[in-house]
């Protein structure tokens, strides 16, 4: 989910107690603190969970399949791709939202702080989710696109709410059919929000009178990729007790058309 490269003074941000604070709630928290409002919209807790419960079709994957998780933040979505994969890998940018995905994986927990009320805060421990495989979890800290050059193929590959935080989001899409195996599955998701602090104007995935970004997706997936299915998906980042980020991102999903080489 962190912006990979760009401006330190952006990518600082996510080395911040108080953005670790948010991605643990968001990817561990009990549901009654991401929204402890009964008028909230509770829909979009657990988006984590999400990603992987209800984007990937497992039927379709082969057996012990393997799976890459770009921009893993915390590790909450790799974690739970290890309950029907036999590998996966976890990349993301941020070495603060790494360090502490691994000290979950090899220490079952880790404690945090959520925002009350002004200077008001409270502990809250993330726990390795029960029935999770943590030895078939590798974590690495590297940038989304320096990582999708080396090639190494998956079974199914998740990027969720990743490509409107990259500085070259049409470069890291034209390589993703070097990274998923004949008849493997794709998962993109985003709300689209098109920052220039995060993403030059001219990178900018739709958003104008001409295209939507789903339009330009297929443009540059069609070839390799054939779109099998796309939804709506709301998520919920709390920053304290009375301020929320809601948003929807547009999942799609791509099964990788057969490599001829």
């Amino acid at each position: 989910m962190p912006i990979q490269r760009g401006d330190q003074d952006i990518c600082s941000f996510y080395e911040t107690d108080a953005a670790l604070g948010q991605y643990l709630l968001l990817h561990y928290g009990d549901k009654n603190d991401q929204m402890p409002y009964p008028f909230g919209p509770a829909g979009g807790v657990d988006f984590p969970v999400r990603c992987a419960s209800d984007c990937l079709i497992q039927e379709e994957l082969p057996s012990n399949p393997t799976a890459l998780d770009l921009g893993c933040a915390v590790g909450r979505t790799s974690f739970e791709l290890s309950r029907f994969c036999l590998q996966v890998t976890g990349v993301d940018y941020s070495s603060g939202f790494i360090s502490v995905a691994r000290e979950i994986q090899n220490e079952g927990s880790y404690q945090y702080m959520i925002k009350g009320e002004g200077i008001l805060t409270e502990i809250r421990t993330a726990h390795l989710p029960k029935g999770a495989s943590p030895d078939r979890v590798q974590f690495v800290c590297a940038d989304a696109v320096d990582f999708a050059k080396r090639g190494q193929r998956f079974d199914a590959v998740l990027a969720c709410n990743l490509i409107c935080r990259l500085p070259a989001p049409r470069t890291f899409l034209m390589l993703l059919k070097d990274l998923v195996n004949a008849g493997g599955q794709l998962v993109l998701t985003s709300p689209y929000s098109w920052l220039e602090e995060y993403t030059p104007r001219p990178e900018w995935l739709g958003g104008n009178a001409e295209q939507g970004a789903l339009n330009i997706l297929q443009e540059i997936l069609n070839r390799d990729f054939s779109l099998m299915r796309s939804f709506d998906m709301p998520f919920l980042i709390r920053e304290h007790l009375r301020k929320y980020q809601w948003g929807v991102a547009q999942a799609t999903i791509w099964k990788r058309k057969p490599i001829y080489i």
